[in-house]
């Protein structure tokens, strides 16, 4: 039987793209074809987060969304959050706190990150924990991932405060 194919657009990082995908094939394998490598298929169950793409802002598993229902939304990755070679807060702080280990479940934590300072520009440490519990880090680096969140939410309201 042949695959069904089909063509999308969507935006990719800020830049508008388009792609042929299955009508089967997954996000993470869709972002695979434009080389990016930060989403990483670890459960494929959509239950630990390493698989993270932000459509439209909103954290989704890229392990379980459709790539074809991309189109015409904008996608986000841990590549596309750096703006002209320099980190986001939320990634500078990542490293700064050192708030990871292996790293391997770093860019879900820091996307998870962003969509929750998006909306909540000052969480308490049980509104992080809360947000981030569809995250698992094998490495336990937990305390040091929540001291970021925070860190990055300060200097976050110190850059709009000025």
């Amino acid at each position: 039987m042949d695959t069904i194919m089909r063509e999308i657009h969507f935006t990719l990082n800020g830049e508008p793209v388009e792609a042929r995908v299955a009508t089967h094939e997954n996000l993470v394998d869709l972002m695979r074809r434009f080389d990016l490598v930060g989403a990483r298929e670890s459960c494929g169950q959509g239950l630990c987060g390493c698989c993270t793409v932000l459509v439209d802002g909103v954290a989704v598993s890229g392990c379980l969304s459709l790539a074809i229902l991309a189109d015409g939304k904008s996608l986000a990755t841990i590549e596309g959050l750096e703006r002209n070679g320099e980190l986001s807060h939320v990634q500078q702080a990542f490293i700064d706190e050192g708030a990871f280990q292996c790293g391997f479940c770093t860019p879900g934590f820091i996307l998870m990150t962003h969509q929750l300072l998006a909306a909540n520009a000052d969480p308490s440490d049980e509104e992080i924990r809360d947000h981030l519990s569809g995250n698992l880090c094998r490495c336990a680096a937990y305390p040091e991932i929540v001291s970021a969140v925070r860190v990055a939410a300060s200097r976050m309201r110190d850059r709009k405060a000025a």
